[in-house]
């Protein structure tokens, strides 16, 4: 098993110890106020060709799911996603063919908003991948949700946008990172 590195503040780094560092942290930005949507730029560039894009913080007005997209497109997305309820012990299940987003990629509510997205190949002239990861503690659903897709084009992507699912529903605060997978 690898060992981390312990780094000391003032420590000159060698190039051997910078080299094994897996994820950098490409990009922070912070949700505004009662927003429905943030666009982050300059998230994807020829450095990596894998990321991971975490939601923390700040809450939702009211319970629910935040989509993102990439760039401007708004066609062509495939996912299929599994979710395990705590509560009732019930499986839940969505999937669709050429959707406007991958609409439930994160969640937000009135005490938190969360996710993690690992995406393939936005930058890269190829299809772009995603899985991810999400805990839901909702009114009406506890549980966990993962899965995955991609996006049927071979554009190369620079931004992101992540949206509210449930009209009206609105974000402040939080914090959106970016990390890239060291190739």
């Amino acid at each position: 098993m690898a060992v981390p590195p312990d780094f000391v503040a003032g420590q000159v780094l060698t190039a051997a110890q910078m080299n094994k560092i897996g994820l950098w942290l490409v990009k922070t930005q912070t949700i505004g106020t009662a927003v429905s949507s943030v666009t982050v730029t300059g998230a994807f560039s020829a450095d990596y060709d894998n990321y991971r894009i975490i939601l923390t913080g700040g809450v939702a007005s009211t319970s629910t799911y935040i989509a993102l997209t990439l760039g401007s497109t708004a066609t062509g997305y495939y996912y299929g996603v599994w979710g395990n309820r705590y509560d009732t012990g019930g499986i839940t299940q969505a999937q669709a063919q050429n959707a406007a987003s991958w609409p439930n990629a994160f969640y937000g509510n009135s005490d938190s908003q969360f996710g993690s997205v690992d995406v393939f190949n936005p930058f890269n002239t190829k299809q772009t991948g995603y899985t991810q990861q999400l805990a839901i503690n909702a009114t009406t659903t506890v549980g966990v949700l993962t899965g995955g897709g991609y996006l049927a084009n071979t554009t190369s992507y620079t931004a992101f946008t992540l949206t509210t699912v449930t009209g009206g529903a609105t974000l402040t605060g939080g914090t959106i990172r970016v990390y890239g997978y060291r190739n």
